[in-house]
């Protein structure tokens, strides 16, 4: 019997998925309970600086339409808000306000929570060695030394 292939891009998948999926259950627990999975990504895109909604598109890999259904969305639960760029009049950017940086603060609280369980659970070792390699330039246009 053939032993069916398991994917590199499937473990990776599964397991994006999963952390999501305790990302949103934890924001839930803290009072953040409408926050959707698009938000989230959203989110994790921003990495806590101003942002063109054109940008933010082509990293989600979605339309500037569905970043703008998106954000606003957000901003109307107050998290993040629209702001001019000071270099391009036509270019709007989003930033998160400060409710969403108290938003911020917390994830990276369930952040390292969420590690800690992976640490309990995988070994501080093997957790250590998972955000190596993830973290290693996967090709050159990933890497800061080229």
């Amino acid at each position: 019997m053939a032993t069916k292939k398991v994917y590199l891009r499937n473990l990776l998948l599964k397991r994006s998925s999963w952390f999501e999926d305790k990302v949103l259950e934890k924001a839930r627990l803290h009072g953040y309970d409408r926050i959707t999975p698009a938000m989230s990504r959203m989110f994790g895109h921003m990495s806590g600086q101003p942002i063109g909604i054109s940008e933010l598109a082509r990293r989600l890999g979605v339309s500037r339409q569905a970043v703008h259904k998106t954000a606003s969305e957000a901003a109307q639960l107050g998290l993040i808000e629209f702001v001019p760029d000071p270099n391009h009049a036509r270019i709007v950017r989003l930033q998160f306000s400060q409710a969403g940086w108290a938003m911020s603060t917390q994830a990276a609280k369930n952040f390292d929570e969420i590690e800690d369980t992976l640490k309990a659970r995988l070994g501080s070792r093997h957790l250590n060695q998972l955000k190596r390699l993830l973290a290693m330039a996967w090709d050159e246009a990933d890497d800061p030394t080229t």
